[in-house]
């Protein structure tokens, strides 16, 4: 790993009305709201961020016009009423805008609630009993992962109470791997506003697993690790990765060139990394793209891992659980670091330093072509910007990787990696729902989804969304031979019909056409969203937390544009039985054909665990891409330079 100079964004202000909030703008609207609403100690502030000015009002902004109005957005929890809040506060007139009751939902949960569960379980009787009858005696060595509750029932119904599932493992020795040693058939319930254990289910005991599974020095050396680790490998040689003469882009503020790339970086609480204004040389292409949702359903019926079913971003929100990432680890090569501001719940600015990596990475070959009959050689390297961040969510890591290539396209993906969240099963036993990855030890059947949203702004806001499947020709005179395939397009003309899915059979994928741009050959210029590996969902229609997910039911959907429809499956998941999300948005069936749209994309990653998972999870992707079909005249990395040979013979 190569350790170079930090080159972490200096704090400035360019009067963007896209700019984050700064730590100072979060002071002041949570002073002006407490102010105005004369709050107490009993109010926890959830997500303080910036309000965004419509899209209409940025895209009619230039720089120099007078600065829009800087506004924030804010969610509060008033415990003393158990009631969620929603306020938007003016910055520019010191003045609170809207305070709204949202009625029967529950906030995602909050920091201190996260770290505050570990303790309450530990000091109730009933739990500690259930421990005791595993031949658990120092609960210290305990952890407590405060799982979300789900929707078990009218007992969770969020207007009802408000609570989390937390489950337990155990470590052998402080520090040491816990995951290797869960605590099967006990479930808590608790009850986050009085800060006590309301239930504890306990269904049985199962032997706790007594194999060590350790990815840390020393523990990683000691007999008995599974697996068994002797030493490090010596035959790693360094890689070296330097620009000498720096990078090629440029920053100023949260505003990025590179090449022929202009964006803006933001972030947030709930969504974590967000693009802004994405455009190539001078021309739009999104608006804005964001993680709409993240949900993972576990596909193990046993008592521990039904209810497991969770959305990490409206039941957590992952922007706040963004790690410091470390230079020559996370990143490597010459990094531009972006901190991010978000919010204790007391509404105090925290700053996640270095939250969001920025870097070139060279990307193999961008084209190639040699001239067999003149022996002529031509070839040009690719190179793309990679912008991203990474999460902890309890025992997973979350890599979320923003691509930018020199050809022009665009490319999502995700990493995942961190810790199974692990079951035990009795010794000599095969689990029927998971996979065995170490004596009495197994990880459970599960999948993760991912919704991402594109506010898209292809050569302008006007832009039509198309289906582009390949099919066999008919049989005829015009096909004597039976080889021909043709294109065939669907336009998806209004929301009712834009609800589609993936279709490898017919290589099907999406065309973003500009209405009102035409390329030199007379077709719309456009964007295609290609998708990548996915996979349905595997739990039944019928299942209890089904209607929870409606966004899964179909990998696209397209809506009309609305600045306050924002997440895949609503505003507040938590608790909720279903019935919010993209389902409703796409309710009104508004019209598509030529307007402001929003194509939401959702693609899924199958996890059956494998014991090369174990004790930490090698990297898995997944992903899609946006790739220009016709919004250029020709091949735009026909212009990159040639490089100059450094080759060994």
């Amino acid at each position: 790993m190569t350790a170079v100079e930090d080159h972490t964004v200096a704090p400035t202000s360019t009067g963007h009305p896209l700019e984050p909030l700064t730590g100072d703008e979060v002071t002041a609207a949570v002073q002006v709201l407490r102010s105005a609403r004369g709050m107490t100690g009993t109010t926890r502030f959830v997500f303080v961020t910036l309000h965004e000015p419509s899209k209409a009002a940025v895209f009619d902004w230039s720089p120099g016009d007078e600065p829009l109005p800087r506004e924030a957005h804010i969610v509060l929890y008033e415990r003393g009423e158990r009631t969620t809040y929603e306020a938007v506060v003016s910055l520019t007139d010191e003045a609170v805008l809207s305070f709204e009751a949202i009625e029967g939902v529950q906030a995602p949960m909050m920091a201190e609630e996260f770290e505050s569960c570990e303790k309450i379980v530990q000091a109730d009787p009933r739990w500690q009993e259930a421990m005791r009858l595993r031949g658990v005696e120092d609960f210290s060595l305990t952890m407590i992962d405060p799982w979300a509750s789900s929707w078990t029932g009218p007992q969770d119904h969020p207007s009802v109470r408000r609570i989390a599932r937390p489950l337990t493992w155990v470590r052998s020795a402080p520090g040491e791997h816990g995951y290797a040693r869960p605590v099967e058939g006990l479930v808590v319930v608790v009850d986050l506003d009085a800060g006590e254990v309301i239930e504890v289910n306990d269904h049985g005991v199962v032997p706790i697993p007594e194999a060590p599974g350790n990815y840390e020095e020393p523990w990683i050396f000691e007999p008995g690790n599974v697996p068994a680790v002797e030493a490090y490998r010596d035959d790693v040689k360094p890689i070296e990765i330097t620009q000498p003469e720096g990078p090629s882009f440029t920053v100023d503020g949260h505003a990025v060139a590179w090449q022929k790339w202009q964006l803006r970086i933001g972030f947030t609480p709930r969504e974590g990394l967000v693009l802004h204004q994405v455009g190539y040389d001078g021309r739009p292409i999104v608006y804005r793209a964001s993680l709409a949702e993240m949900y993972v359903p576990y596909g193990d019926p046993a008592p521990t891992h039904r209810f497991k079913n969770v959305f990490d971003q409206g039941e957590y929100g992952v922007g706040w659980l963004a790690n410091q990432l470390t230079l020559g680890c996370d990143c490597v090569g010459h990094i531009e670091y972006f901190d991010a501001v978000v919010n204790d719940n007391d509404g105090a600015p925290v700053t996640i330093n270095n939250a969001v990596c920025m870097h070139e990475e060279d990307a193999g070959i961008a084209w190639k072509h040699t001239d067999f009959r003149t022996g002529a050689v031509q070839v040009r390297r690719r190179r793309r910007l990679v912008i991203s961040t990474i999460v902890t969510v309890g025992n997973y890591e979350y890599g979320y990787f923003w691509y930018l290539y020199n050809d022009g396209l665009i490319e999502y993906e995700i990493k995942l990696s961190g810790v199974i969240s692990t079951g035990a099963i009795a010794p000599g036993e095969t689990p029927k729902h998971g996979t065995l990855v170490a004596p009495g030890l197994y990880g459970p059947n599960h999948q993760h989804f991912f919704c991402v949203r594109l506010d898209m702004s292809v050569d302008g806001r006007a832009n039509t969304v198309v289906e582009i499947d390949s099919a066999p020709s008919p049989p005829g005179p015009d096909n004597p031979h039976g080889n021909a395939w043709e294109v065939q397009r669907t336009v998806l003309a209004s929301e009712s019909v834009a609800k589609r899915d993936t279709d490898a059979a017919r290589a099907r994928h999406w065309r973003i056409e500009s209405a009102e741009k035409t390329s030199a050959l007379g077709a719309p210029t456009a964007y295609a969203l290609m998708p990548g590996s996915n996979v349905p969902p595997m739990y039944s229609p019928d299942a209890l937390y089904a209607p929870r997910s409606g966004f899964t039911e179909h990998q696209l959907w397209v809506t009309a544009h609305d600045d306050s429809q924002r997440f895949a499956a609503g505003d507040y998941p938590a608790q909720h039985p279903g019935g919010q999300g993209l389902p409703v948005y796409g309710a009104g069936d508004r019209p598509l054909e030529g307007t402001d749209v929003v194509v939401w994309y959702t693609f899924g990653a199958h996890h059956v665990v494998r014991p090369e998972d174990w004790p930490v999870m090698p990297v898995s992707t997944v992903g899609f891409m946006l790739k220009p079909t016709g919004f250029f005249d020709g091949n735009p990395a026909l212009d990159l330079p040639p490089t100059t040979p450094h080759c060994h013979s």
